[in-house]
């Protein structure tokens, strides 16, 4: 076993920890939980596939609707991040002193072979772990989440109080598509680098 096995295994166990921490109940106020609840109306629920629970769903209550909500709230910020920044490295673009540094999964062993490299490995470590604490409720606040996946905790906002109803509404739909499309996007992505023709689809310094 290698030094960067051991730093990707402890990665994917930090990765797997927060994804079981993203299994626990969100605050989000109480709601209703009844078996058998009507999710055929919530939000998401659009074409072309419609409702689509994939067995997720079945004799589901409501709090566990809203937590996988979150997790899938989640995973698709994470993802558009992920996309984004994979669109960005890809294209050339790089921070001051990361110029000579890959992009896609031959980023890691480039980073790993050097002192700096290390530091950068290691502070990313260190805000993955901070965001994952910090991706939650804050109840000492005193501040009711607006809905699940609402980590404002009264500090931030941009304009979104000002938004009625059906804005909101509309944006939180967005959002979630956005976030679909990112997770089958990286995922894409990651299984053609590794397949060897990822430059077919993205042309280098597009």
């Amino acid at each position: 076993t290698t030094p960067l096995d051991s730093m990707m295994k402890l990665a994917l166990l930090a990765t797997l920890a927060g994804s079981a921490a993203a299994f626990a109940p969100a605050q989000t106020g109480a709601r209703s939980t009844a078996l058998n609840a009507d999710f055929s109306k919530e939000l998401g629920v659009q074409m072309p596939l419609g409702y689509f629970g994939g067995g997720f769903l079945k004799d589901a209550d409501q709090e566990r609707f809203d937590r996988l909500r979150e997790v899938e709230l989640k995973h698709g910020r994470i993802s558009m991040l992920a996309v984004t920044g994979y669109l960005v490295t890809y294209a050339g673009y790089r921070f001051p002193g990361a110029e000579d540094i890959p992009s896609g999964f031959a980023a890691w062993p480039a980073l790993y072979a050097t002192d700096d490299g290390k530091q950068v490995l290691a502070q990313m470590f260190l805000f993955l772990v901070t965001a994952e604490i910090a991706n939650r409720s804050a109840d000492w606040l005193d501040v009711e989440p607006e809905f699940v996946g609402d980590y404002r905790n009264g500090a931030l906002d941009f304009g979104w109080d000002k938004f009625d109803d059906a804005t909101k509404l509309k944006k939180r739909a967005i959002e979630l598509n956005n976030g679909r499309a990112a997770q089958m996007g990286i995922l894409g992505l990651m299984v053609h680098e590794k397949l060897g023709n990822v430059d077919s689809l993205l042309p280098p310094h597009f």
